[in-house]
């Protein structure tokens, strides 16, 4: 027997045989008593007969009926009732009591801590979560401003290297109308085509014809070239903006680029014309592979 199921009497042994044998037994009894009250009730016949005799005599006195005999009840039998079966009380001892309710208490106090303790490892838990987040938010936070500041320093990179650019091409342009005019003071005023446009193409203009350039460059770079080499045209325009003649300055080293490039030249004519309202007699063009 343990704390969690309770006390039970036991069965007694061949029960329902004995239930079964004294029902056998009652009823044999009042069959018995039943014939034997049966057969003593039955009023006895009688029999009377007249004998007539020729001389007289006098009447016989007539029999009187005999009482009925006193039946008596036949004593019920006792029927034996089984024993009750008795339900021993376990008997319990005040230190088993006070053992089990200090057991009790202890399991009590165990999961109690057991549970604050979960509670404070979930929030520590949580509070680490909420760190990482934070942490990731930060994280994400400095590498977008990273990203921009990389991107504007890149822009600001591409804005000097363009005004650069735009630079040197005013300085080649300026070199060639040097050279052209001074080849035309040579020829004793034979160049009447500089003389007529007589323009000069200005930063703003190269750089506007420039970026049409590279709108129809058409080449692949290789993830093998190292740099960026520059490949430099000089370009001679006609009043109408049509290309008169096309010079190749410096080669960037890598032929297929430069011959894109010569193609885009081509393919760019006729040039707009400038601020006088005519195309510029000629300016120079410098175009890099990764530019593009």
């Amino acid at each position: 027997m343990t704390d969690a199921t309770p006390y039970t009497v036991p069965k007694e042994p061949g029960r329902w045989r004995a239930i079964t044998l004294a029902a056998v037994v009652h009823a044999a009894l009042l069959a018995f008593l039943w014939i034997g009250v049966r057969w003593q009730n039955e009023t006895p016949v009688a029999v009377e007969a007249e004998v007539w005799s020729p001389q007289p005599r006098e009447a016989a006195p007539r029999a009187q009926p005999q009482p009925e005999p006193e039946i008596k009840p036949e004593p019920k039998p006792v029927v034996k009732q089984p024993p009750k079966p008795q339900i021993v009380e376990p008997k319990i001892d005040r230190l088993d009591i006070a053992l089990e309710q200090e057991k009790k208490k202890r399991k009590e106090q165990e999961k109690k801590k057991r549970l604050e303790e979960e509670d404070r490892l979930a929030k520590l838990e949580q509070k680490a979560e909420e760190q990482r987040i934070e942490k990731e938010k930060a994280d994400a936070a400095r590498k977008k401003i990273a990203a921009e500041e990389t991107r504007k320093a890149a822009a600001d990179k591409k804005r000097r290297q363009d005004a650069a650019d735009v630079e040197i091409l005013a300085k080649a342009h300026d070199d060639e109308m040097r050279r052209i005019t001074s080849g035309v003071a040579g020829t004793g005023g034979a160049g009447e085509a500089p003389k007529a446009q007589g323009g000069r193409a200005d930063a703003s203009y190269i750089q506007k014809v420039g970026a049409k350039i590279k709108s129809n460059t058409v080449f692949n770079v290789s993830g093998d070239l190292t740099g960026n080499p520059p490949v430099e045209y000089a370009v001679e325009l006609l009043p109408d903006g049509s290309v008169r003649g096309l010079r190749k300055i410096k080669s960037s080293g890598v032929p297929g680029f430069d011959e894109a490039v010569r193609r885009a030249i081509e393919k760019s004519a006729p040039f707009p014309p400038d601020r006088s309202g005519t195309a510029p007699a000629s300016f120079n063009v410098i175009h890099k592979p990764k530019d593009q």
